[in-house]
C-alpha cells in the first residue's frame, strides 16, 4: 500500500464516525475523492457521492456504483445521574461483553470528554448474569449531575477510545474497521477506474446509518439508478482459536476478497466479478448469504424496481469489538477488483438473469 492510500486509511479509521454523527469522517472521505472525481456532492443527512462522468454517449456504457458505509457502532449519552455518572445507550450493535473497562470518548459540543466504562473489581464479583448496555455506566470524574452537564449533554455520541494498531506490515487492528475499510475500498476502486479512463459512469458512495438499518443507502436510492451496485462491507473471518466456524462460511484473513452468493447477491454481477478476479489472478473466497446480507445491498437491490447488487466482503476477525482485525492485502485486492470491474463493466451488461 503506497503512503497516500495508507495515510487515507489511517485517517478514516482514527476519525470518529458513529451512526447519525458521521460528518467528520465523511469530510475525510470527500476531501480524498475530490482529487480525482468530476463532482462530489452530499445530501441532507451526509451521504457522500463522487462521480466520474465517463462517456455516457458510448454504446453500452453502464453506470456502476461502488459503495461502503461510513458509520461505526458506538454509544449515546442517555442520562446522567445525581452523582455525575453517565448512563449510555447503543448506537448500532454495540457488544456489552467487550465494553466494560474500556476507555471511551464522549464527543461533546465543547470538545471531547474522556471517560471509562466502569467494571466491578474481580475481588468483588460473584457469578453475574450477562450484562446489558443499560446496566453500564461511564465515569468521567464528575462529582455531581451539574458538573457532568457542564461538560456534555444528553444525545452526545460516544466511541471507544482505541485507535489503529499496525500489528504487522499487513495486519491492522482497531475499532470501527466495520466499515471505514469499505469506504476506503470504494474510493480506491473508484480512483483506479478513473485512472483507466473507463467509458462507464462510475459513482463512489459513502453512506451513513447502515448500522442502524441501512438508512443512508435507502436515501441514495432515490438519487441514482445505476446498472449495478457493488457493496463493500466486512465478513466474519473464523481463522482463530475456538472460532464458531460452523456458523458462517470459512473465511480467512489473507485469503482474498469474499464474494457473496445467494439472496440479494445478483448472479450476473457475481459472475462478472469472479471473471475479473480470475483475469487479474486475484484469489477470492465465497461467502454463502442465503437470507439477506445484513449490508447496504439489502437496501439497494429493490430500488427503482430492481438494481443488480453484489456484496464483496473484507475478511474481518472480532467484528463489533474494539479490536477488529483485517489483512490489508485483502483490502487492496478488493480495490483492484472494483477498479477493474468498473473499467470493464460494459463487457458484462446487461446485468440480468436468464429465464
Amino acid at each position: 500500500m503506497d503512503d497516500p492510500s495508507r495515510d487515507f486509511l489511517t485517517e478514516l479509521l482514527e476519525t470518529p464516525s458513529p451512526s447519525g454523527y458521521e460528518t467528520r469522517g465523511q469530510q475525510v472521505w470527500v476531501d480524498y475523492v475530490d482529487q480525482f472525481a468530476d463532482d462530489v456532492r452530499t445530501d441532507a443527512y451526509g451521504n457522500a457521492i463522487a462521480v466520474h462522468e465517463g462517456a455516457p454517449d458510448a454504446s453500452g456504457a453502464p453506470e456502476i456504483v461502488l459503495t461502503g458505509h461510513a458509520d461505526e457502532i458506538g454509544f449515546i449519552v442517555k442520562s446522567i445521574d445525581d452523582n455525575g455518572f453517565v448512563r449510555l445507550g447503543r448506537i448500532g450493535g454495540s457488544d456489552p461483553s467487550v465494553s466494560k473497562g474500556q476507555h471511551v470518548t464522549i464527543h461533546a459540543a465543547g470538545g471531547p470528554v474522556e471517560g471509562v466504562i466502569g467494571q466491578h473489581a474481580i475481588h468483588l464479583r460473584e457469578d453475574e448474569s450477562e450484562t446489558d448496555i443499560e446496566d453500564l455506566w461511564i465515569d468521567i470524574g464528575a462529582e455531581s449531575e451539574d458538573e457532568a452537564h457542564d461538560r456534555l449533554e444528553i444525545g452526545d455520541p460516544i466511541t471507544v477510545s482505541s485507535t489503529v494498531s499496525w500489528l504487522s506490515e499487513t495486519r491492522l487492528a482497531g475499532r470501527g474497521l466495520d466499515n471505514r475499510v469499505g469506504t476506503w475500498a470504494a474510493a480506491e476502486g473508484f480512483r483506479q477506474a478513473v485512472e483507466t479512463g473507463t467509458d462507464a459512469t462510475v459513482y463512489a458512495v459513502s453512506t451513513v446509518q447502515e448500522e442502524v438499518g441501512g438508512n443512508g443507502a435507502r436515501m441514495v436510492e432515490f438519487d441514482l439508478e445505476p446498472d449495478a451496485v457493488v457493496v463493500v462491507d466486512v465478513g466474519h473471518a473464523v481463522d482463530y482459536p475456538s472460532a464458531p466456524s460452523e456458523k458462517t462460511s470459512q473465511m480467512e484473513l489473507g485469503g482474498g476478497p469474499a464474494l457473496g452468493r445467494g439472496s440479494t447477491n445478483h448472479p450476473a454481477v457475481f459472475d462478472a466479478l469472479r471473471s475479473v478476479a480470475d483475469e487479474r489472478e486475484l484469489e477470492v473466497q465465497i461467502e454463502a448469504l442465503g437470507v439477506g446480507t445484513g449490508t447496504d445491498a439489502d437496501s439497494f437491490f429493490t430500488a427503482a424496481g430492481a438494481i443488480p447488487s453484489q456484496v464483496v466482503s473484507v475478511p474481518n476477525r472480532y467484528m463489533h469489538t474494539p479490536v477488529e482485525m483485517i489483512d490489508t492485502d485483502d483490502l487492496e485486492e478488493i480495490a483492484a477488483l472494483l477498479g477493474a470491474f468498473a473499467s470493464r463493466a460494459d463487457e458484462f451488461t446487461p446485468f440480468a438473469v436468464d429465464i
